[in-house]
Formats: C-alpha cells, structure tokens, sequence
C-alpha cells in the first residue's frame, strides 16, 4: 500500500517514566486513521512528536517518502502535517482570513497586506470544503463547529497533505458533527490523509478506515475498521472485558441534605424546585441551551440569582459565591476542566491543597509533612497515575486530571459534588472508573449532582433525573422508569 506517513520504533521517557515503547504508525494516502486508547496510552505523545512539539528518543518518521525533519513544529507544518487540537490555536479577535494566513499574508507591491487578495483566497478555500463562513467574520462571533472549519481551512492552505484531528467531536451537535464527517470523506476523496483521534467508538465506526489502538504506551493492534466491532475495541483498549458499561447502583438514598425553592436568574433559569438525598446521584439532562451548567453554577455560587432559597440540612444558607460554596461543604466539578477544573501551570500536590489550605497550615506555614503524606492518600485511593505529587497538572491524561479535581473536593471535606460532563473526554477505560468513585463517594454518604449530554449515562448512573427545558424543570424521573424516550421527550418540551 502506499503510506504517507511511517512512524517506526517511536520511543520517549519522562522523567524517567517511559511514555512511548517502540510504538509504530503507518497511515495510507487518502485514508481516515482513527488512533485510539485510554486516556495515558501514549496517543497525545505521538501526535506531539509527529508535530514537533516534542523530541522522540529514538524511532525513525518517513513522510511523503522521505525522512521527516521535527525539530520544529512550523517546520513540520510546512511539509504538510497540520494537527486540530481539542483547544483550537485561533486569535478570536481577528477576522477568519487573518487566521487563516496569520505571518503569511500575501502583500500587493507596496508592500502592504493585501486584504481582497486574502480574502479572495480565504473564500476560495472554505468554498473547496463547502463552508458557509465570511472570510471577514470575526472568530469570536463563530460557532465551535465553524471554528473547527476554519481549523481545517487554515490546514489546507498550507497545502496540508496529513491532517490529525484530536477529538473534533468534543463539543459539536450531531447535526454539526454530520457536516463534519462530509468534510472529512470530501478531503479523503481528494488525497488528504485524516488521523481521527475520539473516546466516541460510534464515530470511529462511522467514519474511519483503519484503527490503531494504544495501551500504556505500546501497540496493541491495527486493523480494518469494517472487520472488528466496539466490544473487539474496548478489549484492546483496557485489556479486558467491559461486561456493563456502568457499575451497578446499590445505595438507598437517605434523609433530604439540599432542598432549592424557586431559584431563578432573569433570562435564564425559572421558578427551580427540587431536592437532594443523602447518597443520591441526582441526574439533571436536558438539550444544549436548557440550563442545566447555569443551574449548577448559581447553586455553586459561580453565578447570580435573582430570586430562591437553597437549604442545607434544613438550614437556609446563603451561597453568593464559590468561597461560600465550598464553606457549606459544596464542591464543583465543572465542564471544562482543563480552564476552571484544574491549574494547568501547578503540581498534583498544589492543585489538591489550593482550595483550603488552611488545613495543612500550622501558625502561618504549610507542614509540608502534612501536606504530601494527605496528597498521597488521595493519589493511592483514587488511582491517579503519576510519577509523582510534583508533576504538572498539564502533563495529566483527561482521566487522571478529573480524579485530581475529585481530590480537591475530598480534601475540603465536601458532602455535595456537583459533577458537570463527568467523563467528556475521557475513555471508556477511564470513564468506568469515574462511576466506580462516584458509588464510593455515595455509598460514604456524600451526594452527587451529575450533568451529562450522554443519555446513557444518565440512565446508567442516576437514581433520580431532573429534565430541563428552556430554563425550567420540565420532568422528575424515578431510576425505574427511565428511558431515552422519555427524557429526549422531555427534553424536548412535550412532556411536563
């Protein structure tokens, strides 16, 4: 077959920890590649070594025929290898065509930026990938989907002849994730090559050609999409059978520990009623837009209220902003954990301590003793896979930087977590784990709310659900009579 790409015998450590073992690609011309594993199994090394960012150990990279040269990531950009990362590397005050040919804007003999000639070139190329975007629009004022578009145009005018997309589906509708796949079957036609790298396994099977499953930094397999199926997957990617996709429920919620009354936010949230058991995983689901992430941050405190009363253990308690919040014992796990969840630029151990550290504070200094021998518990009994206490937020997998924010609200002692997308993101190794502490915290007698967009699970792991519809609650569901049907009914606003 004709490869673009040959990535041979890949190697690289981290502080001594060995990330990346012999690890090998090989990519067809015009193929869709999907590359996948749980959260740590090397995927994100690779893809950072085959951009430039970093350094290989040993191994050998071939593209187009020839030996790669990655000691530089423009360097690689310009032979032909652009990379979409989860975070897109956009300037959201500048114009797409700006984006789009950032230091490469084409000049009239004056010297001077040629605009109509960037933007005729702009057009050109977002009409070769069918998108309806104005090159003069400004990226801020864009959805994620049509962000992601010019991500890819941007690629394109590089004359991109391998492009790798790291979880394009992330935040997309399923109507946006559809002109996503036409766009990428249209490059596929055209000889561009696709690196699809996504926790979704529907997806993969939608759309890809081949697989390439990681674990623990080693080759597992590679092989014909059309020839395996999800459960052959899942096997390769935990080296295990996954008989349930969520652990079983087995706690009995207790006595009412949060009741709110008539919560609402002017535009936003209307007339909120509902209540909280001790143990209880409180479900809330609804469609994009409903209110649920606004709930959830004006009970943290995070966002004002105009109007309701929140109860704690029966007493009205006040929560104007998170400091009060996590006094009373409640603690946010939120959507984007990478922006408000964790601080990138800080250490396992930091992170963990930051929200009250005046527990490991004697007089007016840390009892550093204290401090790592508490972090350390956390880390042995949530699983969090590191070398150790003093390795950056950053460095983390999606999975092991969730755990950590988990660790933050243990540490504070909260018996109210407030999970928002749990598991986006994550594997399905990882994700597993996840619903495997959320019983444990229950069954210790704390109580979980859980935003989610996956239907299953919210069924999966929820003992009641609440519904949202345009800022309201528009149904109450008990655990036995859930259904997909029901809830996207609901959700919907033809029930309630």
């Amino acid at each position: 077959m004709d490869n673009i790409l040959e990535m041979k015998n890949i190697n690289k450590s981290f502080f001594g920890v060995r990330a990346l073992k012999s690890v090998s690609l090989e990519i067809r011309r015009g193929e869709v590649h999907c590359l996948i594993g749980e959260n740590g199994a090397g995927k994100s090394t690779l893809m950072k070594i085959l951009s430039g960012a970093y350094q290989r150990d040993s191994g050998e990279i071939v593209f187009n025929g020839k030996p790669l040269d990655t000691s530089s990531t423009l360097q690689v950009q310009q032979e032909g290898i652009s990379i979409i990362y989860q975070e897109f590397n956009l300037a959201s005050v500048l114009s797409v065509a700006e984006n789009i040919f950032m230091g490469r804007e084409p000049l009239n003999k004056f010297g001077m930026i040629d605009k109509e000639k960037m933007y005729a070139d702009t057009q050109e190329i977002l009409d070769k990938l069918g998108v309806e975007v104005s090159p003069k629009a400004l990226v801020n004022k864009l959805s994620v989907a049509e962000q992601q578009f010019v991500e890819i145009a941007k690629a394109l005018s590089f004359g991109a002849k391998l492009i790798v997309m790291d979880e394009p589906s992330a935040t997309l509708t399923p109507k946006e994730l559809e002109r996503l796949f036409a766009v990428i079957y249209d490059l596929k036609m055209k000889g561009v090559s696709i690196i699809y790298i996504s926790h979704h396994l529907d997806e993969l099977i939608e759309i890809g050609d081949r697989v390439t499953v990681l674990r623990d930094g080693e080759n597992v397999a590679t092989d014909d999409v059309d020839k395996i199926d999800k459960d052959q997957i899942i096997r390769w990617m935990v080296g295990r059978d996954l008989t349930n996709s969520y652990p079983p429920r087995t706690v009995t919620p207790g006595e009412k520990v949060l009741e709110v009354k008539k919560l609402s936010s002017e535009g936003v949230l209307k007339d909120i009623n509902f209540s909280l058991y001790k143990g209880e995983i409180l479900g809330v689901a609804g469609l994009v837009g409903a209110g649920r992430t606004e709930l959830v941050r004006a009970l943290y405190g995070a966002d004002p209220k105009d109007t309701g009363e929140i109860y704690l253990n029966k007493q009205l308690i006040n929560v104007d902003s998170p400091k009060d919040s996590i006094d009373h014992g409640i603690g946010l796990l939120p959507e984007d954990r990478k922006q408000q969840g964790v601080v990138l630029g800080q250490s396992i151990k930091n992170n963990i301590t930051l929200a009250k550290i005046d527990k490991i504070t004697k007089k007016i200094l840390i009892d550093n003793g204290q401090e790592r021998r508490e972090v350390q518990q956390y880390i042995e009994s949530l699983g969090v896979k590191t070398p150790s206490q003093e390795m950056l937020a950053r460095n983390l997998s999606g999975g092991n930087q969730q755990k950590v924010v988990l660790a933050k609200w243990m540490f504070t002692n909260s018996n109210i977590l407030i999970f928002d997308e749990p598991t986006r993101g994550i594997d399905v190794g990882a994700k597993y784990e996840i619903y495997e502490l959320m019983n444990k915290l229950t069954e210790q007698g704390k109580s979980i709310i859980m935003i989610s967009s996956e239907l299953p699970e919210i069924i999966g792991m929820s003992d009641r659900v609440l519904v949202m519809h345009k800022g309201r609650i528009s149904s109450v569901y008990d655990r036995t009579e859930l259904s997909q049907e029901k809830i996207m009914k609901s959700a919907a606003g033809e029930v309630g």
